[in-house]
């Protein structure tokens, strides 16, 4: 056996570039940072079924000042949501304005109770959408009502 010296080539460098600064912020005006970001899954609501899914939308909020920040934290009180209803089998998609406010009065008149509690902590909405979560709270009443079946 004999020793030798053995050229050993160094891997050409290569710049790799990552999928994220393939467009570059100057293009696209501004960039959403991870806390700004919103998975699509936390603002979808579904029925029992897994047939139906469901999205809020907040179109007008109340100026009203909530009673005990302290206690709750930061809440906004909704009056009007846009309801979108997206049938899984068959794709098709409904939508519905809703004026929570005048129907929570339509319920105390009509059945003498009302279940809405229109207060959503700010934290549960996400680019204009109310989290799944507190789906149930604001349309607890149209439900009541049948304005709502699902």
């Amino acid at each position: 056996m004999s020793s030798g010296n053995f050229d050993v080539e160094e891997p050409a460098t290569t710049e790799t570039k990552s999928l994220l600064d393939t467009v570059s912020d100057t293009e696209t005006g501004s960039r959403t940072s991870f806390e700004e970001f919103t998975d699509e899954r936390m603002l979808t609501s579904y029925d029992v079924f897994r047939t139906k899914q469901m999205k809020i939308k907040v179109l007008e909020v109340s100026d009203e000042v909530p009673s005990s920040r302290w206690k709750f934290g930061d809440r906004v009180k909704v009056t009007k949501i846009l309801v979108t209803i997206k049938h899984l089998t068959t794709q098709e998609v409904e939508e519905a304005e809703f004026d929570i406010e005048a129907i929570e009065r339509e319920l105390a008149e009509k059945r003498h109770y009302t279940s809405t509690n229109r207060w959503i902590p700010t934290a549960d909405i996400k680019n204009g959408y109310v989290l799944g979560v507190r789906h149930t709270r604001l349309i607890s009443d149209a439900s009541a009502l049948d304005y709502i079946v699902f």
